[in-house]
């Protein structure tokens, strides 16, 4: 059961179609109302079904919505904000899902001073992106932060917190610029650096664009994986996250040296070490339920 009778998702890509899936299976009783800018994307949002109704705009999107979940690029909450202002109801809570909590939340709350606003990130995706890729278990056992301001309702948050638990996530409390700096190692520095090494390869002179792709190993290929993911999404992401970004791009900059001293100096030893500590990380995270050790990187041996 619900805390929610009406609930409005403005973005109706990868997150946010998941997240209208995850309800209708759920929390069937809750209605699910749609918004996206694009109107293609609300023809084809509309299409698929995943939301009772799919609205024009986002004013109207929202006028009798209980909670707000606005899973737009996190460049673009402040102008949702400002686009739903003068149709929010009073007792509606607004959420979202960016992964960079504190420019959001600033943007949300410069253009709606009063809202009644519950940060949140579930830490889940795919590379893919748009209404078609969503589907109703992207949160289970994943985990989905929220990460409350100082005036925060705590009934709000609680609500908020079930809501995400219904859907199957599990649940941090934690402090919002805390938050940005976990993510900034954990999820954004990984993708720039994919962005990066999938750039170099295409960019090499004596090495084609089809050897590239012909050899690309394991590890290349999991690269490209993260590199494909929505371009628009995390120039956003970078830019609004720019501090904590920087900070973590600077130590591993600082790490790459000492690595790039190791083999030029033939210190296996050293080079021994850091492997098997980054081994042991490997370990704990498939220990903690977040990916599974399927063998080779689960080809099928039919």
């Amino acid at each position: 059961m619900s805390e929610f009778s009406n609930i409005t998702i403005i973005g109706l890509g990868l997150i946010g179609s998941s997240i209208a899936r995850a309800v209708r299976e759920y929390l069937p009783d809750v209605n699910v109302v749609g918004f996206d800018a694009d109107e293609d994307i609300r023809t084809r949002a509309g299409s698929l079904g995943f939301c009772h109704q799919i609205a024009e705009t986002a004013g109207a999107s929202v006028a009798a919505a209980d909670l707000i979940i606005l899973c737009v690029p996190v460049g673009k909450m402040g102008v949702v904000a400002a686009d739903i202002a003068a149709d929010l109801p009073e007792t509606a809570i607004i959420s979202d899902v960016g992964s960079s909590k504190a420019s959001v939340a600033k943007a949300i709350l410069k253009a709606i001073p009063s809202a009644n606003l519950v940060p949140a990130h579930p830490v889940s995706g795919t590379e893919k992106s748009g209404p078609e890729a969503g589907f109703a278990t992207l949160f289970k056992d994943r985990w989905c932060i929220i990460t409350p301001l100082a005036d925060t309702d705590e009934t709000a948050v609680k609500k908020v917190s079930a809501f995400w638990e219904a859907l199957g996530s599990n649940i941090e409390i934690m402090e919002i610029e805390h938050h940005d700096m976990v993510l900034a190692i954990t999820s954004h520095l990984p993708h720039l650096i994919a962005y990066s090494i999938v750039g170099t390869a295409s960019d090499l002179e004596d090495v084609t664009r089809s050897e590239v792709i012909k050899y690309s190993a394991g590890g290349f290929r999991d690269f490209t994986r993260i590199a494909a993911s929505d371009p628009t999404m995390w120039r956003d992401v970078f830019l609004a996250n720019k501090d904590a970004v920087l900070e973590m791009l600077q130590r591993f900059s600082e790490d790459l040296s000492a690595l790039q001293r190791a083999i030029r100096w033939d210190k296996g030893d050293d080079l021994h070490e850091l492997f098997t500590k980054t081994r042991a990380v490997r370990r704990r995270i498939i220990e903690e339920g977040q990916d599974d050790a399927a063998p080779d990187f689960g080809r099928s041996h039919d």
